[in-house]
């Protein structure tokens, strides 16, 4: 498995290698201090299956980063490591695809379950995230453990094809991508979203993410694309 780390602190980048190394024993490290060595790496290892990312880049600012490898390399999962634990900040990283979110001062055990949640296919929101505004729809705050209804996908309503639907969102996948692994036609996607979102009681993706994660939802291995 090859793993691309990108961040201008040396230091940094020597700690998550020895993270990382626990994460896989098979982990392939590559190393970018910039947005302009991160593209020459991912050039010649475009089968990078992890890319973590420092929103601060010397050479580019670190949205615009993400926003095109999430467009350049599709298969590659993007996670952000950051010294910033704003909401903000995390709401635009996952409303870009990233899967995950990790505070730079988090302990190496918080990390290595971080990722590997990241690898078998959920996505990572820091608790201390989960439990602020950010998580809570306007207008629709959750009452999690008291509302059954919301106790699993089933209990809320929601159909087999649409926790399929559910399952690729929270891999940051767009609409188009949803279409072409479920083999579905936009419109019928588009219905499906506007369910789940109305099912969650929440108005965006983002939101929906947060709301899967905080609930503790099973959501099973989606499809694979044919």
């Amino acid at each position: 498995m090859k793993i691309l780390v990108i961040d201008d602190h040396v230091l940094i980048r020597q700690a998550m290698a020895g993270v990382l190394k626990k994460l896989r024993r098979d982990a392939v490290l590559l190393e970018a201090p910039n947005y302009a060595e991160a593209m020459a790496r991912l050039a010649t290892h475009a089968d990078t299956e992890l890319i973590l990312l420092d929103l601060t880049l010397p050479d580019r600012e670190g949205f615009a980063v993400l926003a095109e490898l999430r467009e350049r390399y599709p298969g590659s999962s993007v996670v952000v490591l950051s010294a910033e634990q704003d909401p903000e900040k995390v709401r635009q990283a996952l409303e870009l695809g990233a899967r995950g979110y990790i505070p730079k001062s988090a302990k190496a055990d918080v990390i290595i379950n971080a990722l590997r949640l990241v690898i078998s296919g959920g996505v990572y929101v820091p608790p201390e995230i989960l439990g602020s505004a950010l998580s809570s729809p306007p207008q629709a705050p959750h009452a999690a453990a008291a509302d059954n209804r919301l106790a699993s996908p089933q209990t809320a309503g929601l159909t087999e094809r649409q926790i399929e639907v559910l399952a690729l969102i929270m891999q940051g996948k767009n609409n188009k991508t949803i279409c072409r692994a479920l083999d579905l036609a936009e419109p019928t996607v588009k219905n499906h979203v506007t369910a789940i979102l109305r099912a969650l009681g929440v108005s965006s993706r983002t939101e929906a993410v947060i709301t899967v994660n905080k609930l503790g939802w099973k959501i099973p291995e989606p499809p694979k694309s044919q």
